[in-house]
């Protein structure tokens, strides 16, 4: 199963994706997380994307291409992926297809997790209070909410015209928001 998790930040992406990846045995690839680990390596990617990502912006589309390209490139991922966090605008949605039909891993599905704004603001907070995330603060989260409708959102009609989208109701507990997908992953 090769799946795209899509939403704004604070949908329960990430969330998804940890409990997809048992059921459906294949890795959960964030590029979030990915980023972090760079800062926390402290390698100079990693410090150029500390600075991006404290001021809520996004890392330039050529150096995530590249962590995910070679992060596609290791064996675990022969049999699928859930990718999560990328594609975020319509030029990486286009190399994605690029990158995926020069691998020969099509998309089998593309999931948009929907959460309104005022949940998504609570729920960021939330996070920010637990985990201590410097890209979760109240500024950062305004700005990547603001470049989640500019940029992000076109790529849900980019996956739609491709006939590959499905909507999920990103609300509710964690287990009735992992069938709803499961649920939409059998019709795909």
């Amino acid at each position: 199963m090769r799946l795209v998790l899509l939403g704004p930040p604070g949908s329960g992406k990430g969330t998804q994706a940890t409990r997809l990846k048992e059921t459906l045995g294949v890795p959960h690839i964030s590029t979030g997380d990915l980023l972090r680990a760079e800062v926390a390596a402290g390698s100079p990617l990693g410090l150029q994307a500390k600075e991006v990502m404290a001021r809520g912006e996004l890392v330039s589309d050529d150096i995530l291409l590249g962590m995910l390209e070679s992060r596609l490139g290791r064996d675990d991922v022969a049999k699928g992926f859930i990718l999560d966090g990328y594609p975020r605008n319509l030029a990486q949605a286009d190399a994605l297809d690029g990158l995926l039909a020069k691998i020969g891993q099509p998309l089998d599905a593309v999931v948009q997790l929907d959460v309104a704004t005022d949940l998504l603001v609570e729920r960021i907070a939330g996070r920010a209070q637990a985990e201590g995330r410097a890209d979760d603060n109240p500024e950062s989260v305004r700005k990547r909410l603001q470049v989640y409708n500019d940029s992000t959102a076109p790529v849900i009609g980019f996956f739609e015209n491709r006939g590959t989208l499905t909507r999920i109701d990103g609300v509710g507990t964690m287990d009735e928001i992992t069938a709803r997908i499961l649920a939409a992953l059998k019709k795909a």
